[in-house]
């Protein structure tokens, strides 16, 4: 497979480089020149980047010319959630305006790739008890600008595919975390504290609403349920891609404590807090593994090991 991955250098798209790697793949990525490139340390040379943004049409002809994929994964996006408050229309332009322009590259050029959109479980948003765990055709009742564009994007591929034949296929992944998350989400958040605390820091975690539940995967899992939608899936459909459990945030931080000898208070922090939160993302992604046989293989205790090891050593 000739791969190319937009967002490449982000948290997803560095393991996923990695996984496409293993298997003896050939891989693209389109960063922009100001992007960390930290992430892909380990297998740079063996990567062809091409720097450009999603918001530029001239870059992304630029990357599929010389690319010519036969796959692209489409990652790149702004993905925090209290950053889409803070910057909606940023944020549209970004994964909305930016995919626009990608599908009506490839349709210019006439290519004919297989597409992965990366979709969210936050595009389900107010989800009521009686509607878990949540398969495909839920209703999608977003509550976050995040939330409105990623839905935006999956209907759009949608809309594309239907009306142009385009190859896409559309995942909703729900919570994943593991090695290289960023410290503004949550697990990363409080994984980063407690390390902190063990090097000297005051022992306070900062906390916002412990009570939501969600549904964690490891990252590694995830990329390789990407693959496996473009090798398995059918275009135009959509996959959830999910663990099948949830877990509340508080437990989340028990557990991550629970690998550290540390003693702390915690602190609510109104500042974490959202305009409006999704109290329960609980999914079933039994169509998913019924069309692909994937399987979550790696359990969230040994990825929250992972995740904390991972800061420890930073």
């Amino acid at each position: 497979m000739r791969a190319l991955i937009t967002g490449i250098t982000g948290f997803a798209g560095s393991h996923l480089a990695e996984y496409l790697l293993s298997r003896g793949d050939e891989v693209w990525g389109l960063c922009r020149r100001r992007s960390p490139r930290k992430h892909l340390t380990k297998v740079r040379q063996q990567l062809k980047l091409v720097e450009g943004d999603m918001r530029d049409q001239s870059s992304l002809f630029r990357v599929l010319r010389e690319s010519q994929p036969d796959t692209i994964f489409h990652l790149a996006a702004q993905s925090f959630v209290p950053t889409s408050w803070r910057a909606p229309a940023d944020t549209f332009e970004t994964n909305v305006t930016g995919q626009s322009y990608l599908f009506e590259v490839v349709r210019e050029m006439e290519i004919d790739p297989m597409i992965q959109i990366a979709g969210s479980s936050e595009e389900y948003g107010m989800v009521y008890p009686d509607e878990t765990p949540i398969g495909e055709l839920n209703p999608l009742r977003p509550l976050s600008p995040y939330a409105v564009s990623k839905v935006a994007q999956d209907l759009m591929a949608y809309q594309y595919h239907r009306s142009y034949g385009m190859r896409v296929v559309r995942t909703r992944a729900f919570n994943h975390t593991g090695p290289r998350r960023g410290p503004e989400f949550v697990a990363s958040a409080f994984a980063r504290q407690i390390v902190a605390i063990e090097k000297g820091a005051a022992p306070i975690i900062r906390v916002g609403n412990l009570e939501a539940e969600r549904d964690f995967t490891d990252v590694r899992d995830v990329v390789q349920a990407y693959v496996a939608s473009v090798e398995c899936g059918e275009p135009g459909e959509v996959y959830n891609i999910c663990s099948g459990s949830a877990v509340s945030i508080g437990t989340l931080l028990e557990m991550l404590l629970s690998l550290s000898k540390i003693k702390v208070t915690i602190e609510k922090d109104p500042a974490l807090d959202r305009p409006s939160d999704v109290p329960l993302l609980l999914g079933d992604a039994s169509k998913f593994k019924k069309a692909s046989g994937w399987e979550r293989v790696i359990p969230l205790e040994k990825t929250l090991l992972d995740l904390l090891n991972w800061w420890r050593r930073r």
